[in-house]
C-alpha cells in the first residue's frame, strides 16, 4: 500500500546527527533547542508512520484500538513538526510574529486545531462518523473528509515561515543564512506539494530531512562555535549568546587578553602561540567549570562565571599563573595578560553596546597588562560612539558633510594665499561634531575612505566654483588619510573628481602625515603615480612619525608643515637645531609651513627663522566655507 523505502536510512542518518550534535559543545541557545526538537520529532514521526504503515498494511492482525492509536501518534508527530519548523525559522531571524496575545493564538490554532482532530478522529471515527482526518474499522484505516488538514497545517506554517523571511530578512546578517532559509522554507513547501502528488510513496520525510540538512550545515553545525581546537567557544558564539540572553543575563564577565599580542605573536610564530592559546583556554576552561570560556581573537578571552560567584581568588589566580610558563608538547610561551573585570549589574544597554565595550575594554587591558574593573561609563562611551557612527554615515548618504577652510598666510606679504580643509558633520540634532570625535571613530569602522573622498571632492568643488573670483586664494589642500594613502586606484578615482570639476591639479594639494611613510617602497611607488597624474602633495605634522632628510630627499614633496608642537616648543625655548633643519628643507627645495601659530609673537618668530607660510588661530580658526569667502575672497 505504501512504498517505505526512503524511511530507515533517513532515520539513521538522524542518528549521526543527533550523535554529532551531543558529542560537542553547545551554547543552549533557543534555535538550538529547537533544532534538536526538529530532530527529535522528524525521527518520531518517520518511526510512527513506519509502524503505522506496518500496522495498516496488516490490519486484520491487530486491533481497531491500535491501527487508531499508532496513526494518531503519526498524525500528532507531523502536526507538532509543522509547528516546530516555523518556530526554528523565527529564531534564526532573532523575531517572531507572536508579539501580540491574539497573534499568538491565531498562529498557534491550526496546530492546536488539528491535534484536536486527531484526538476526535481516534474516539468517534467511524465509517458513519467521517468528518474526521482518519477513521479504522473492520477494513483498515481510511483518510477522512478532514484529511486535508494535513495540507492546511503544512501549508499554514511555511506561509509564515515565509513571512517571517520577508519581514525580518534584514536580521540575517550574512547572504548565505538568507539563501539557507529560504531553501529551508522551499524545500519544505516542495514536500508538501510532493506528498499530495505521490501520496503512496513516503518522500515527504526524505524532503524534510534535506531542510533539516541545511539548517544544520548552515547554523546548527556545533563545530561553528567552536574555537582554539574546541577549547572555547568563539566570537560569534559569544555574540549570539549575549543577544539571547541581554534582557536576563545572570552572568559576571570576565576579560582575559595576551599582553601585547601582536608582538608576542610576531616573536613566537603562528604555530606557536596558537598552541599557547589553546593551553589558555583549556587552563580558564578548567579554572572555571561549567561556564562558558570564548575567544574573541587575537589574544582576548571571555570567561561568564556564575553570577554571586567570588571572583577576586580566581582573578589572582590567574595572575600567579602567568608568571609561570605555558608549556606543551609543541610550544613553550612566555606570557603576561591584562584582566578586565566589569561592573554591568544595573546597566541597561544592547548585545551590541555591551560586546563593544567589552572588546574595547580588552583591547585596553592587553595594551597595559593591568587588572582593570569597567563600570557603565564605559558603556555610554560606547554608546556614544555608535551614535556618532550612525552621524557620519547620515553625513556620507546625504553628503551632508560641511566643508570648513582655515587661511594660510604667505610670510613675504602677510596675505591669505591658500587654505587647508576640513570636514565638519552635524548629529541627528544639527550640532556640530568636533573632528576629535568623529575621525577616530571613521578609521576604526572604515568610512575614512568615503569620508576623505568626500572632502577632496567638495573642494574641488568650491575651488571651481570660486575660480576667477578671487586671484589670491591660489590653492587648498585636502588631507590624505593613511587608509586612502594605500588605495591602489586612489589615482584613477581622484583624477576622475577633479576632472568632474575641470580643474587644475596645481588647486588642490594632498596632505599627508609621516604615518603614510611606514613602507618606503609602497610610499614612493604610489606618490609617483600620483605625481604623474598631476597632484602635489604636502606632508603634514612633520616631527611626529618617521621621517628622515634621507627619506624626504627622495619624495616628491613641494612642502612641509611643522606640527604645531614642534612651533610651540621653539617658541618657548628657542635652539639652533630647528632653525638648521629649515635651512637643510630649502636647500632639497621645500617650502616651509609653520602650525599652531597662535599670536603676533609666535608669527615673528617663525618667519625669522625662514617658515614660507603660516597657519593657525592667530589669523583665523577653521570657518565655514561661505564664511571664507566672504572674509577672503570678496
Amino acid at each position: 500500500m505504501w512504498n517505505i523505502s526512503f524511511e530507515l536510512p533517513l532515520v539513521m542518518i538522524l542518528g549521526i546527527i543527533l550523535a554529532f550534535f551531543f558529542s560537542r559543545p553547545r551554547l543552549g541557545l533557543r534555535r538550538s533547542r529547537i533544532f534538536l526538537n526538529i530532530v527529535i520529532i522528524e525521527t518520531l514521526t518517520i518511526l510512527t508512520d513506519l509502524v503505522a504503515c506496518l500496522v495498516d498494511n496488516n490490519y486484520a492482525a491487530y486491533t481497531i484500538t491500535t491501527v487508531k492509536i499508532v496513526n494518531a501518534l503519526y498524525f500528532v508527530a507531523f502536526f507538532s513538526r509543522a509547528y516546530m519548523m516555523y518556530l526554528f525559522a523565527t529564531a534564526v531571524m532573532k523575531d517572531t510574529l507572536e508579539k501580540d496575545a491574539a497573534i499568538r493564538v491565531l498562529i498557534r490554532l491550526p496546530m492546536h486545531a488539528s491535534v484536536i482532530l486527531t484526538l476526535i478522529s481516534v474516539f468517534f471515527g467511524s465509517w458513519q462518523f467521517t468528518h474526521v482526518i482518519f477513521y479504522a474499522d473492520g477494513y483498515g484505516y481510511h483518510s477522512g473528509q478532514l484529511y486535508n488538514m494535513v495540507y492546511v497545517c503544512g501549508f499554514y506554517y511555511v506561509l509564515l515561515s515565509f513571512i517571517s523571511l520577508f519581514l525580518y530578512r534584514r536580521k540575517l546578517g550574512r547572504r548565505r543564512e538568507k539563501y539557507s532559509m529560504f531553501f529551508y522554507n522551499l524545500i519544505i513547501f516542495a514536500a508538501l506539494i510532493l506528498r499530495l502528488a505521490l501520496p503512496n510513496f513516503l518522500v515527504m520525510d526524505t524532503f524534510i530531512f534535506m531542510a533539516i540538512l541545511v539548517v544544520f550545515l548552515a547554523f546548527e553545525n556545533p563545530e561553528y562555535y567552536l574555537d582554539l581546537k574546541g577549547a572555547t567557544f568563539n566570537s560569534l558564539a559569544f555574540n549570539e549568546h549575549l543577544t539571547e540572553n541581554i534582557s536576563n543575563l545572570k552572568e559576571i564577565p570576565i576579560g582575559v587578553a595576551v599582553y601585547n599580542y601582536h608582538e608576542m605573536s610576531e616573536v613566537y610564530g603562528y604555530m606557536q602561540t596558537q598552541a599557547g592559546l589553546v593551553i589558555i583556554g583549556r587552563y580558564l576552561k578548567q579554572l572555571f567549570p561549567k561556564t562558558k570560556v570564548f575567544y574573541y581573537r587575537n589574544g582576548r578571552f571571555i570567561v561568564l562565571a556564575p553570577s554571586g560567584a567570588d571572583i577576586n581568588p580566581k582573578v589572582q589566580e590567574i595572575t600567579e599563573r602567568f608568571r609561570r610558563p605555558l608549556r606543551s608538547a609543541e610550544a613553550e610561551l612566555y606570557l603576561s595578560v591584562g584582566i578586565a573585570l566589569f561592573d554591568l549589574a544595573k546597566a541597561e544597554y544592547s548585545a551590541e553596546i555591551i560586546a563593544r565595550t567589552m572588546v574595547n575594554a580588552l583591547d585596553e587591558v592587553g595594551r597595559t597588562g593591568n587588572v582593570t574593573t569597567f563600570f557603565e561609563e564605559s558603556l555610554s562611551r560606547t554608546e556614544k560612539e555608535k551614535y556618532v557612527k550612525k552621524c557620519i554615515e547620515n553625513a556620507l548618504e546625504t553628503r551632508s558633510l560641511e566643508l570648513y577652510l582655515q587661511p594660510i598666510v604667505d610670510t613675504s606679504t602677510g596675505k591669505v594665499v591658500g587654505a587647508e580643509a576640513l570636514s565638519r558633520i552635524k548629529d541627528l540634532d544639527g550640532k556640530i561634531i568636533p573632528p576629535g570625535i568623529f575621525i577616530p571613530i571613521a578609521e576604526n569602522s572604515g568610512r575614512i575612505n568615503e569620508l576623505g573622498e568626500l572632502v577632496f571632492e567638495k573642494a574641488c568643488e568650491f575651488m571651481s566654483e570660486s575660480d576667477g573670483e578671487s586671484e589670491n586664494i591660489e590653492w587648498i589642500n585636502v588631507n590624505l588619510s593613511p587608509a586612502q594613502f594605500v588605495r591602489t586606484d586612489l589615482a584613477e578615482r581622484y583624477v576622475a573628481i577633479i576632472d568632474k570639476y575641470e580643474l587644475d591639479r596645481d588647486k588642490v594639494h594632498l596632505e599627508i602625515t609621516e604615518g603614510c611613510m611606514i613602507d618606503d617602497a609602497f610610499l614612493q611607488k604610489q606618490m609617483d603615480t600620483m605625481t604623474e597624474s598631476g597632484f602635489k602633495f604636502v606632508l603634514d605634522d612633520y616631527g611626529t612619525g618617521y621621517s628622515n632628510l634621507s627619506r624626504l630627499k627622495k619624495c616628491p614633496f613641494i612642502n612641509i608643515k611643522l606640527d604645531m608642537s614642534i612651533v610651540w616648543d621653539y617658541c618657548k625655548e628657542p635652539e639652533e637645531i630647528l632653525p638648521n633643519m629649515l635651512q637643510a628643507f630649502k636647500y632639497m627645495g621645500f617650502k616651509i609651513t609653520a602650525e599652531g601659530v597662535e599670536n603676533l609673537e609666535m608669527a615673528d618668530t617663525m618667519k625669522n627663522i625662514g617658515c614660507d607660510f603660516l597657519q593657525g588661530y592667530y589669523y583665523s580658526k577653521p570657518i565655514p566655507q561661505d564664511e571664507f569667502v566672504e572674509k577672503y575672497m570678496s
